[in-house]
């Protein structure tokens, strides 16, 4: 049987950490969590916290990704932990809501990004930006059909861009922020009181910035020494992460008053607008569309491989892991993502799609982190390359995190939170009617364990 081939050294690792996870969130959630958490000190809490919550998610994902390198991620994890309904569940969240929010969330910052190149203000023609993201959803998967180099090529140019660009945003901010009316005064403590559950729903925006985190435990059969690799490219590459965004956050703030900052969508181009007037906000505009469409290109490159690894269990349809007979590639799986990423996009803000994917997607990712406790038990002789440090302790906090995520999202936000569960639970009919006595169909033996 073929096996992963082990290629990924230390700074290689440490670079797919932070090349997945800065995408838009940085450039366009932090209105939405001034607006949310209207005090400077605890808005960079935020900040702080959910660095630290996606540590401890990213330091137990390498634990499982290490035993079962196959493809598919956390809907193996899910099934060999919890069974074939979660893992379908998953599966079937990641077709009707998380893939589809994912791209929508993305694209739409490339669209409001793109339009301030020129001049142009996405608030007053939001439609216009609505088209870009579209545009943007369809050639990202006309690219990913063509080929998976290419897709991955786009992805591997967009990391030194995005993190040097942000560095430099704020070196800049506070080197020259004295002449732009700037000053330190907006980062001091206030009087201004701060709600728990609007905590707790700032802390869904903050999680999609973070988003990503659990990308390089995917790889992990690929990484090079696992048992010293995984872990610290997983902390570095997390920790420089929280660095980053804390700073970036920093300056924003410095440069802006809180409540400048809730008004300012696009926080990113006005502070270096304040700074070198037009020039600034074309050239940190032209960054973040680079930094998005990167991340455009690496959501649509890996969302098919879980359709695959469901086909190949017999818990999705085959025609939905179809390849191109030319190109080699999940062209069925790669427009369906496209197709419902369009109609997200085209039908719901910003906020909107954060929020459904997140809300989607951490129920999944704490119980994929619980399933530790579990295959710890029901399979004690797996071969474990890397075991979570601080265990039980730190997987715990994570799937308490996310608990609380989902309560706290019921209690403050119940509406929109009982659509997305909705939707999600809708897939459990499905399941006992349709797949539930489906026998696995695929190839053992194909690279990564199954599918793809």
């Amino acid at each position: 049987m073929p096996t992963l081939v082990r290629r990924l050294g230390l700074w290689s690792s440490i670079g797919i950490v932070i090349g997945i996870t800065i995408g838009g969130g940085i450039f366009r959630t932090p209105a939405g969590i001034a607006t949310r958490v209207p005090e400077p000190t605890m808005m960079l809490a935020v900040w702080i916290v959910g660095g630290l919550i996606v540590l401890c998610g990213a330091l137990a994902f390498a634990e499982l990704a290490a035993a079962m390198p196959e493809t598919g991620g956390m809907y193996v994890y899910l099934r060999e932990g919890w069974g074939r309904p979660s893992a379908f569940l998953y599966g079937w969240s990641q077709v009707v809501l998380i893939r589809a929010a994912a791209l929508g969330g993305i694209s739409s910052v490339f669209g409001e990004y793109f339009m301030r190149v020129f001049g142009l203000d996405p608030v007053l023609h939001p439609q216009w930006a609505d088209y870009l993201a579209a545009a943007a959803i369809a050639f990202a998967a006309g690219v990913n059909i063509i080929g998976v180099s290419l897709g991955a090529l786009f992805v591997g140019l967009s990391t030194i861009t995005k993190f040097g660009a942000l560095a430099a945003l704020v070196v800049l901010s506070f080197v020259l922020g004295d002449s732009s009316g700037a000053s330190w005064s907006n980062l001091a403590p206030t009087d201004t009181p701060v709600q728990a559950g609007l905590f707790g729903l700032a802390l869904i925006s903050v999680l999609w910035a973070y988003d990503g985190f659990a990308d390089l435990s995917f790889a992990s059969g690929e990484v090079k020494d696992p048992q010293r690799n995984l872990p610290r490219a997983i902390i570095f590459g997390t920790l420089a992460i929280i660095a980053i965004y804390v700073s970036a956050n920093m300056a924003y703030l410095y440069m802006n008053p809180i409540e400048r900052v809730q008004r300012s969508p696009l926080i990113a181009a006005d502070t270096m607008g304040a700074l070198f007037g037009q020039a600034g906000v074309a050239f940190i505009s032209v960054v973040v569309m680079i930094s998005t469409f990167g991340s455009l290109m690496g959501s649509m490159l890996a969302a098919p491989r879980i359709f695959f690894a469901m086909a190949d269990d017999g818990l999705f349809f085959k025609p939905i892991a179809a390849v191109h007979p030319r190109f080699k590639t999940p062209y069925v799986a790669i427009l369906l993502a496209c197709v419902l990423g369009i109609a997200m996009v085209m039908t719901q803000t910003f906020e909107q799609l954060t929020d459904t994917f997140v809300l989607a997607m951490w129920p999944f990712y704490g119980l994929s982190v619980a399933a530790i406790y579990r295959l710890r038990k029901s399979q004690p002789h797996l071969h474990r390359p890397y075991k979570v440090v601080g265990y039980p302790f730190v997987p715990a906090v994570f799937v308490a995190a996310s608990f609380y995520l989902v309560i706290n999202a019921l209690v403050n936000d119940p509406k929109w939170t009982s659509i997305v569960f909705g939707v999600v639970l809708a897939g459990l009919p499905v399941y006992y009617l349709v797949f539930r006595n489906r026998p696995a169909t695929g190839d053992r033996g194909t690279e990564g364990g199954r599918g793809l």
